[in-house]
C-alpha cells in the first residue's frame, strides 16, 4: 500500500509540475486558488472583502517606518510568487489578507470547526509545547508574518520576552499595528531567518510556525543552524508544518494538488527534505516529532 501511494504521489508530482511550467497554465491556476479559498472564506462568515478593505484604509507610513530596514538585502528565493500573489509576501495585499486567508484554509482541518479551525490548529501546537518544554524567559518567533502565531504564544509564556522576525516589512507593519491594538510588547525585527543579526544565545525557544514548506532547502539548513547559535543550552526549536506523510497529501485530488502547488513554489523540495537529519547536523538532538492534526506535524529539539 505505502509503494502504491509513494508512486502515485510521483506521477501526480511529475505532471503538476510539467502544468506549472507553462506559465498562462501556472497564472490560471494562481487565479483560480485565490478565487476558491475567497469563495471558501465567505461561504462559512468570513468577512474576506470586509476586513481587507478595513485594512487597506489604514495610513501604514508610521507601522512602515518603525518596522522597516532599508538596507536589508532580500535573498531571491524570497521574492518570487508565494499563494497567488505575484509579488508574494512583498506587498500590501498580501499582509492585509494573511489572516482572512488563514482562517479559510485551516477551515477545512476539520470541517465541524468550521471558521474556528485556525484556532485549533494554533492550539494545537501550543498544547504540545506546553507539555513538552519548560517555561521560556526569551522566545524568537522565525518567520513571524502578522503576529498570528506570536500573539497565542504569548499568552501562552505571559512572562517571557517576545521577538518576531519576519523579511517581509509589510507583514511586519500589520504586526505591529495588532501587537499595539492589544498593548503587547514584542520586537520585531525586519530580518532574513537564515541571518537575523540577533546575538548568540540570546533565546530559550524558538517557533518556525508554517514556514518551512515555503522553503528551498538550502534556506532551511541555515536557518537551522541560524537556531543554533540563537539559542542558549538547552534551547528548543519547535517547528509546526504540514506533514509529508500524511495521505492527505499523497492521495489528494490531482485537480487540487495542482491549486495547492501552484501557490506554493518550494513544496517538492519541502517534501522531500529530510528535516529529522538536517536538525541532527545543525546541532539538535534528535527530534521529537508529534502529529498535531491529521495533515500536520509539530517537531521538538533541543541544543545538543
Amino acid at each position: 500500500m505505502t509503494t502504491t501511494l509513494k508512486y502515485q504521489q510521483n506521477l501526480a508530482t511529475k505532471l503538476v509540475n510539467g502544468i506549472l511550467s507553462i506559465k498562462p497554465l501556472a497564472n490560471f491556476a494562481k487565479t483560480q486558488a485565490r478565487k476558491m479559498i475567497i469563495k471558501r472564506a465567505e461561504k462559512i462568515g468570513i468577512p474576506w472583502r470586509q476586513q481587507v478593505k478595513e485594512l487597506s484604509k489604514h495610513n501604514w507610513d508610521r507601522e512602515w517606518k518603525v518596522v522597516n530596514n532599508p538596507n536589508l538585502g532580500y535573498p531571491k528565493y524570497y521574492l518570487t510568487s508565494f499563494h497567488a500573489y505575484e509579488k508574494g509576501n512583498m506587498s500590501w495585499q498580501a499582509a492585509t489578507e494573511v489572516e482572512v486567508a488563514s482562517l479559510a484554509v485551516h477551515a477545512g482541518i476539520w470541517p465541524e470547526e468550521g471558521i474556528g479551525g485556525d484556532a485549533r490548529l494554533r492550539q494545537s501546537f501550543l498544547d504540545i509545547l506546553k507539555a513538552e518544554i519548560s517555561t521560556p524567559k526569551d522566545v524568537l518567533d522565525l518567520g513571524c508574518s502578522v503576529g498570528l502565531n506570536t500573539f497565542p504564544l504569548q499568552k501562552l509564556f505571559p512572562e517571557a520576552q517576545f521577538t518576531g522576525v519576519d523579511l517581509s516589512p509589510y507583514f511586519l507593519a500589520v504586526a505591529l499595528y495588532r501587537s499595539q491594538q492589544q498593548n503587547l510588547d514584542i520586537n520585531w525585527v525586519h530580518a532574513a531567518a537564515e541571518a537575523t543579526g540577533l546575538p548568540d544565545d540570546s533565546f530559550d525557544l524558538i517557533s518556525i510556525f508554517l514556514v518551512c514548506h515555503e522553503l528551498p532547502q538550502f534556506a532551511t539548513r541555515k536557518i537551522f543552524r541560524e537556531a543554533r547559535r540563537l539559542l542558549r543550552s538547552n534551547g528548543t526549536i519547535a517547528i509546526m508544518d504540514m506533514n509529508p506523510k500524511s495521505e492527505v497529501y499523497t492521495t489528494m485530488d490531482p485537480h487540487i494538488f495542482t491549486l495547492l502547488k501552484s501557490t506554493e513554489p518550494y513544496l517538492d523540495e519541502y517534501f522531500t527534505l529530510d528535516i529529522e537529519r538536517e536538525l541532527v547536523d545543525a546541532g539538535f538532538e534528535p527530534p521529537k516529532i508529534i502529529c498535531n492534526t491529521h495533515r500536520h506535524r509539530t517537531i521538538i529539539a533541543i541544543v545538543v
